[in-house]
């Protein structure tokens, strides 16, 4: 398990504002992997993560992830909501794995400390919550100078013609928790990041692959 410890009692997370996500547990287990696993296993795969490194995932959901991750890490993985969480947590029972460690917390409130990560990801999570750039900032703020962000997320389009088609759609993707009109360099403004990678996986992919350095205390 990770040597990282939040600065506060894990458990005062607060439950998630909406029971959509819990009552969506069985449909994300029966659909998302077919839609989600080969892009998070191959971002994961091309980080070449080191055996010992402290890894951080915000977001972990019902552990879709945890898989793809090698062995020889520590990782900690944090939700908000408890019925995901609760999937996780039998996965990691089930698998016997000793080196992660999942945990109830806010994605916009990180209680661990300043640093405490070589890597900290996200998969497809920034987009529900109601302030990404707090939980982009908190990312930051735990991962230490010189180490890996990496996402995968939908981000609005830079071609006008797909971004208005994708947008038609927000009024019912609101409905379902996520937005479509979230944009990658309003999120990361001002950040201490320096973008090693941003691509997507196919040319008409939904989805874009952001890695990027931390670059804090740079001269």
């Amino acid at each position: 398990m990770s040597t990282v410890s939040p600065t506060k009692d894990a458990k005062s997370a607060e439950p998630h504002r909406s029971r959509l996500y819990n009552n969506l547990v069985p449909v994300y287990q029966g659909l998302w992997p077919a839609v989600a696993k080969r892009n998070i296993r191959s971002a994961i795969a091309a980080l070449n993560i080191s055996s010992g490194t402290e890894v951080l995932e915000v977001g972990v959901g019902t552990g879709l992830s945890l898989d793809s991750y090698p062995h020889d890490i520590r990782l900690t993985g944090v939700d908000l909501s408890e019925a995901m969480l609760a999937e996780a947590e039998q996965l990691v029972a089930q698998k016997q794995w000793s080196h992660i460690n999942v945990l109830p917390m806010n994605a916009e409130r990180l209680t661990f400390e300043d640093n405490g990560y070589d890597v900290v990801t996200s998969f497809h999570t920034i987009s529900v919550v109601s302030k990404p750039r707090s939980m982009m900032s908190e990312m930051v703020r735990v991962c230490r100078p010189g180490g890996k962000i990496l996402m995968v997320n939908h981000f609005r389009s830079e071609n006008p013609l797909i971004a208005k088609v994708v947008d038609s759609a927000g009024n019912i993707t609101r409905r379902l928790g996520w937005r479509t009109d979230l944009n990658l360099q309003d999120v990361v403004a001002g950040l201490p990041l320096r973008f090693d990678r941003c691509y997507k996986p196919t040319p008409m992919s939904f989805f874009t692959i952001m890695e990027a350095t931390v670059t804090k205390g740079d001269a």
